[in-house]
This record gives C-alpha cells, sequence and structure tokens, in this order.
C-alpha cells in the first residue's frame, strides 16, 4: 500500500516553489499585497527569526554542516517561507536552510511571504517536517498536541490535515503520557518507540521508570521488553493483595504482549489484556467523550 499523501502537499499549501530567477532586492520589509506573494524577495538575513510554533526542536550539528556546505556549492535553491510579524520576517519553512545560512554567515537569503494565521503556521511546519522525515517521535507527538489543545481540533481532524492516519495520531500522542525520565530516553534515542509503547502497557509511572532504565541498562531489544513488562505487570498485580482480581495477572508470555500491543496500535488507546486459563477481559481506556466515540466507530458501534 502506498504511502498517503500528507495533507494537500506543501506544493498546494505553499504555492510551489518559484525558480530563483524571479529574485529582487527588498532593501526593507516589503508589504504582504497579494499580488507581491509569489515573487522571491532577497532580505537581510538578520531580518529572519524562528517561529515559536515550530515543531522541531532538535538539529543535528553534522547534518546542518553538510547542508551549509552544499549551500556554499549551490546556493540555497528552495526559498525560504515566511509570514511578517511585528517588523521581521518569522519563519513558516526552512529553518534547517536559515540555520545553516547563519553558519556561512550569509548577508541575505531568498524568501517567499505568505499570509498565515498561527494555526496555518503550525499545520505547515508539522507537514513539511513529516514530509520531510525531520521530526522525531515526541516532537511529533507535541505538534499534535498543540494543534488539538491551541485549536480544540479533533485527532480526525488532525489526521486529514497531516495526511496520517487517524490510530497513527493517537498513538503518537500516548507517548505524552510517559513520564519525563522516559520521554527522555526516548528523545535521546536510548529507548525505541517500539520499547515506549511497550512500557506504556505498565499502570504506575514509577514501574514505567523502572522498565525503561532496565531496558537501557541491559539493551533489551522490543520483543525482550515484552516479557520484562509482562513480570512488571503479574508482581504489581500480585502485591496488590487484592485475590478478586486474579484475572488481572498477566502470564509471562509474550505472545499476549504482542497482542495487547495490537490492540493498543487498533484502538490508539491504553488497552489492557486480562488472561487467565482461557477466561479475562479486555479493557479500553479512554480519556474523553471523543476518544469514546472514536472507540465505539472503531467496534463499530452506533451511539445513538
Amino acid at each position: 500500500m502506498s504511502k498517503p499523501a500528507l495533507g494537500r502537499g506543501l506544493g498546494a499549501l505553499l504555492g510551489g516553489n518559484p525558480p530563483l530567477t524571479q529574485t529582487t532586492t527588498a532593501p526593507s520589509i516589503p508589504a504582504a499585497a497579494p499580488d507581491q506573494r509569489e515573487r522571491v524577495l532577497r532580505v537581510p538575513l538578520n531580518q529572519v527569526r524562528p517561529s515559536a510554533l515550530q515543531p522541531r526542536k532538535e538539529f543535528s550539528d553534522e547534518a546542518l554542516k553538510e547542508l551549509a556546505d552544499s549551500i556554499r556549492e549551490q546556493g540555497i535553491v528552495q526559498p525560504l517561507i515566511v509570514r511578517e510579524r511585528a517588523g521581521i520576517f518569522e519563519l513558516i519553512a526552512g529553518e534547517r536552510r536559515w540555520r545553516a545560512a547563519q553558519l556561512l554567515n550569509l548577508p541575505d537569503v531568498p524568501i517567499i511571504v505568505r499570509v498565515a494565521d498561527d494555526r496555518a503556521v503550525l499545520e505547515l511546519a508539522l507537514i513539511e517536517n513529516l514530509q520531510r522525515e525531520n521530526l522525531n517521535a515526541l516532537e511529533e507527538a507535541l505538534g499534535y498536541a498543540q494543534l488539538a489543545e491551541q485549536f480544540q481540533l479533533t485527532q480526525e481532524e488532525i489526521a486529514v490535515k497531516v495526511g496520517k492516519s487517524r490510530a497513527a495520531v493517537a498513538n503518537a500522542t500516548r507517548l505524552l503520557k510517559l513520564p519525563a525520565p522516559v520521554q527522555s530516553f526516548l528523545r535521546t534515542g536510548r529507548i525505541s518507540v517500539g520499547h515506549a509503547k511497550v512500557i506504556l502497557g505498565l499502570p504506575d509511572e514509577k514501574i514505567q521508570q523502572l522498565a525503561a532504565e532496565r531496558i537501557v541498562k541491559d539493551g533489551l531489544n522490543v520483543r525482550q521488553t515484552e516479557g520484562l513488562v509482562a513480570k512488571l505487570q503479574s508482581r504489581a498485580t500480585k502485591n496488590s493483595g487484592d485475590t478478586a482480581k486474579t484475572l488481572a495477572i498477566v502470564p509471562i508470555d509474550a505472545n499476549i504482549g504482542r497482542l495487547e500491543e495490537k490492540l493498543r496500535e487498533k484502538f490508539g488507546t491504553k488497552v489492557q489484556l486480562k488472561y487467565a486459563k482461557g477466561k479475562g477481559a479486555v479493557e479500553i481506556a479512554f480519556f474523553s467523550d471523543d476518544e469514546l466515540q472514536r472507540v465505539l466507530e472503531i467496534l463499530g458501534v452506533n451511539a445513538d
């Protein structure tokens, strides 16, 4: 199956990439008149600033140096996309090129001016980074969370805008439920997204952190992590002293762990599979009315 296009694509959203042969020099900040929108302008580098809405927070020094070397030889082929804000140009797309230009101390850079509100800026920045696979898992999750919280978008609406499935958006945002130390391990690559998804099956943040530390210390792979999580789940349940919850004990069986993870992927939320001697239950967690509605739709249940 081919990968779905991301939203309308950068070409449609940003109006394409006009050739630099149209370049004119702008001695001061130009007015963003409609007939100027497709023109490539050159402005002093110090008039361009990054956006606080940029979801990408980490930039590889090595990759930036490689890009700077390319720009030194070929120039900036693709203009920066900006908007006018309080006497400066704020980046919408192209922060890597802007940072590389700083490394080279370029006097000016090519830009295209766009009229865009905060929501459009965040959407475009997300789409650009997702198309180039520049975001780490947590940056992607934070971008989705910002669209949801700041602009009251549902996961389905976000999925449509960025060209992802709703389950993919839901699974990404689940990573933000991990405790800060575990998120740090994920951000720095000490554990993978696969590890993180398995860790989310643990009910307590302290146990989640314990599992992450064990993964890092012992170099566990995802399959081994499933076994570890099963043991920790079983131990936590036995220590609860509640004999009425015998079915909550998860056997040390990687197959059960993988099935539970498949259910989490399917529903995009926390799912716990309780199993003992052929009996048990499946618990599907939801944290809002929208999430409940989404789960019901996946199950094919009409709430009306």
